[in-house]
């Protein structure tokens, strides 16, 4: 890649897994009512066309990996499965009463925090609450990320009889002093391990976990890693950009030296080396960071120009509610976003007090929802189109000339009623989103509270 072109787009942006962005929500746009109005509007549509979505987070880890972005609990003590499941499945009861009739599940994903954390009795207790109160779509796809030293077949074979059929090892990096960097030391042996249990279970998807940018990585040490990951064959492989935001993530992510970090050209070099490892592993880069085997799932839905984006990252269908349960958790009514309380202990209170826990969020307006979708299509397919009405908006035909430069360094493509980026462009799709970001275009953050794009 052009190191010029990497000096002039390496600037901070948001990885859009929404628009608008979290920084930019409105608060006093939505209230615990207008969500519940939201939430009830998008389940009449979703329940009734292609089911609805439940992200559930499950935060507890026992140790602090240092690289992690993600809202935790650090804790060995194992007695926090009972109340924390107690809580979800009254959240849950509260999400039944909204919607009024029975749902029906179409995706559902376990998030963390380390979902193998909890024991197979208490997650087996978990999801036959829900489902005991749900009716599943005929293609309902349930999945879960775990970690390979805390996941036993045990806890494998348990989610695959309660209908699991994806699961997404966290596996971040194989060398030593890389691993001891970021405080995740694990062998590919039990990862090999837990790999070949899930096939033999018969998980019909497995996802590897990894992440380029890394303290003390190297194009060495990574091609290492890319060959071992190719060698077990996972159906999907994600290989993510490390964020770097010790400003928001505090002392987590301050675990080494900010000179250990690869930066610009150098970060850049290890993405598009596994790329190449990849492409010649027979996988297919999929939207941004995702690589997929053609009989995946992902692949297909991405040929289908059926693939979406949301705040679990690229998902095979859409579906118009989804739901967060948990700690922190996130949930979408295409409407609006609300996030629940960052506090476990406030967030159990809160849902014990039988009140819904959200503590923010934000109600999209017109502008808002025509923007979001072409963000989205960005994302997903590098493409996009304002030939339909409904998708113009004045704010959108406003921002069209800060693409000028992009179509100069060959990055993006214009056409008759629409824009798509360029092969040569693809790595810079947040730059290009960015340009659409009417919010982020009116106010510039104060302070800086994204990663670097590339």
């Amino acid at each position: 890649m052009d190191l010029e072109l990497i000096r002039k787009y390496n600037v901070p942006g948001p990885r859009y897994t929404s628009y608008p962005t979290v920084p930019y929500w409105q608060q006093e746009t939505i209230t615990p009512s207008l969500w519940r109005e939201d939430v009830q509007k998008a389940f009449t549509q979703s329940n009734k066309e292609e089911g609805i979505s439940l992200y559930i987070h499950l935060p507890f880890c026992e140790n602090l990996c240092t690289f992690c972005g993600c809202h935790k609990r650090i804790t060995k003590k194992h007695a926090v499965e009972t109340p924390y499941i107690d809580t979800l499945l009254k959240e849950w009861a509260m999400y039944r009463e909204i919607f009024g009739e029975t749902p029906r599940l179409k995706e559902l994903h376990l998030g963390g925090g380390t979902p193998t954390f909890f024991h197979i009795d208490q997650l087996t207790r978990l999801i036959e609450g829900l489902l005991q109160t749900s009716t599943l779509t005929d293609d309902y796809e349930f999945s879960f990320e775990a970690h390979p030293n805390y996941t036993s077949k045990e806890q494998l074979q348990g989610l695959y009889d309660l209908g699991f059929r994806r699961n997404s090892f966290g596996v971040q990096d194989y060398d030593p002093i890389v691993q001891k960097a970021i405080n995740r030391v694990q062998s590919f042996e039990q990862v090999r391990q837990v790999h070949e249990w899930s096939q033999e279970i018969g998980y019909t998807s497995i996802s590897h976990d990894l992440v380029f940018g890394l303290p003390k990585q190297s194009i060495e040490s990574v091609e290492r890693t890319i060959e071992k990951t190719c060698s077990l064959k996972p159906g999907r492989i994600s290989f993510y950009s490390y964020a770097h935001v010790p400003w928001i993530k505090g002392v987590g992510q301050r675990g080494f030296d900010e000179s250990d970090l690869p930066k610009g050209k150098q970060k850049r070099d290890l993405y598009e080396l596994g790329k190449q490892r990849f492409d010649e592993a027979g996988y297919v880069e999929i939207g941004m960071d995702h690589f997929a085997l053609p009989e995946d799932s992902l692949y297909k839905a991405m040929a289908d120009r059926t693939m979406h984006r949301n705040f679990m990252g690229y998902t095979a269908g859409k579906t118009h509610l989804m739901v967060g349960l948990g700690m922190s958790s996130i949930g979408d009514s295409w409407y609006s976003f609300a996030q629940n309380l960052k506090s476990l202990e406030e967030y159990q209170a809160a849902v014990h007090a039988g009140e819904l826990p959200i503590f923010r969020g934000h109600r999209l307006n017109e502008e808002d929802l025509i923007l979001r979708q072409h963000i989205l299509n960005l994302m997903c397919h590098f493409e996009t189109s304002w030939h339909e009405k409904d998708l113009q908006h004045p704010a959108l035909l406003e921002s069209l000339h800060l693409l000028d430069e992009m179509v100069d360094d060959g990055l993006v493509e214009r056409l008759e009623e629409g824009l798509r980026c360029t092969e040569k462009g693809r790595p810079f799709v947040r730059n290009v989103c960015m340009c659409l970001d009417a919010r982020m275009l009116r106010k510039k953050p104060n302070t800086q509270v994204f990663s670097q794009t590339i």
